[in-house]
């Protein structure tokens, strides 16, 4: 029988700590090529700068698709900027098991990916967070950075005080007055914004830092300047980032790696003290994952 399953239900069912192994694995697993993932597609809407995307994936018996929409002008309307829903299907059959709402569920995922990545890529030591952009998903980055790292500052910067000021107190963090003075002597930063064009540089990146680089999902768009993109890059997927990311794409720089590569261990990791760019574009195996812990868990 097919179940439904509401945001709250999906939140209820997940968290970080059961979200962590499974989205690792399904990277190294995406890297490996034991997964049927194309390239999502992706469909402007009527609003400016709003897309739906639709990303399938078949993961052993598992076939999952799941449909985002990213409208900013929801936060006006005091409504989620991305909004989703994720349909989980018998491959075998095609038969639903669950429908459920993933707004949710994205925001977790996205966090656990970037946790993920920084566990990997970071300094044990690594304790100064950065976070650019003060919505949903700087409020789950900063609940799963917590997971893998000894955190003890946190900076919160956006282009809205108000948000800044509400995510901050929040989450226990320092409202910065620029992203400047949020990501200078940061060990992580990452970037979490509906920006088209750069927010984060170069030269404010401490030697070191490990940056997530979430925001930027459109080949036009960036969130990083030529000079933050010139440091060791790594993506979830090689072939997403090389045709999805502007950051990449514009910079034109070069995939070093997948993490899911670096994970498995059949990549080095970069040498200690690099400065790495995480580059995640939110693979649908990974939605697979979550949703498959969410259907899973009573």
């Amino acid at each position: 029988m097919t179940i439904y399953l509401d945001d709250a239900a999906v939140r209820r069912r997940l968290s970080i700590e059961k979200l962590l192994p499974a989205v690792r694995q399904a990277l190294i697993d995406l890297s490996s090529g034991r997964v049927r993932q194309p390239l999502r597609m992706v469909m402007d809407l009527a609003a400016e700068q709003s897309l739906l995307f639709l990303k399938p994936v078949i993961a052993g018996e598992l076939l999952a698709v799941k449909l985002i929409t990213q409208v900013p002008a929801n936060a006006e309307r005091g409504l989620p900027t991305m909004l989703a829903t994720v349909v989980l299907m018998e491959a075998s059959t095609g038969r639903t098991l669950a429908v459920m709402e993933a707004t949710g569920l994205t925001a977790l995922r996205t966090a656990a990916v970037s946790a993920v990545g920084i566990d990997a890529l970071a300094s044990p030591g690594a304790k100064v967070l950065a976070l650019l952009g003060s919505g949903a998903l700087a409020r789950t980055h900063a609940q799963a950075l917590r997971a893998v790292r000894p955190i003890s500052q946190i900076r919160v910067w956006s282009r809205d005080a108000r948000n800044v000021e509400a995510c901050s107190t929040e989450i226990g963090a320092l409202a910065a007055k620029s992203a400047e003075e949020a990501v200078r002597h940061a060990d992580i930063v990452c970037t979490l914004t509906n920006a088209a064009q750069p927010v984060l540089k170069g030269a404010w990146l401490k030697e070191g830092a490990v940056v997530a680089a979430v925001g930027a999902v459109r080949p036009g768009w960036r969130e990083l300047d030529d000079a933050a993109m010139r440091n060791v890059v790594i993506a979830d997927s090689r072939e997403a980032a090389l045709q999805e990311a502007g950051d990449v794409i514009l910079s034109g720089a070069s995939v070093y790696a997948e993490i899911g590569e670096i994970l498995a261990g059949t990549v080095p990791r970069p040498a200690p003290g690099t400065t790495v760019i995480f580059k995640p574009l939110g693979q649908a195996i990974v939605d697979a994952a979550a949703a498959r812990l969410a259907y899973e868990t009573q």
